[in-house]
């Protein structure tokens, strides 16, 4: 765990969070309503849900920097939080395309980085 900063820095966090947790959201959830609004066509659904996982990635590693002071631990947590995200939106998008090996390559990154995220936190506890 980590010292609170100082409420203007926290707000600063939470509201930049805030901005791509709700922008990857949209992306992912509605990807044809979120090219809408930023007006760039034509719609590809894979790459709306891909930029919405990633930006869902971002807001969760800025949350994580409030709880966690390790920084390697906030970083391999946001990278597996848009990694498993990645993932999930090659097997839901499959049949539009890609290789029938995206999913278990960008699986296995995930599992990767939460091993290391294990055994990084298993290692600070014995110390």
């Amino acid at each position: 765990m980590r010292n609170s900063p100082r409420p203007l820095v926290t707000i600063g966090v939470l509201l930049s969070a805030a901005g791509m947790l709700v922008f990857g959201f949209w992306a992912l959830l509605s990807p044809a309503g979120f090219i809408d609004y930023v007006n760039y066509h034509p719609v590809n659904e894979h790459l709306a849900h891909d930029a919405g996982a990633f930006q869902i990635g971002i807001g969760a590693t800025l949350l994580f920097a409030l709880v966690w002071s390790d920084a390697l631990v906030v970083s391999l947590a946001g990278f597996a939080v848009a990694s498993g995200l990645h993932t999930m939106t090659h097997f839901m998008d499959r049949h539009l395309g890609g290789h029938g090996t995206d999913v278990p390559i960008l699986g296995l990154f995930t599992l990767i980085a939460l091993a290391t995220i294990y055994l990084r936190l298993r290692k600070r506890e014995t110390t």
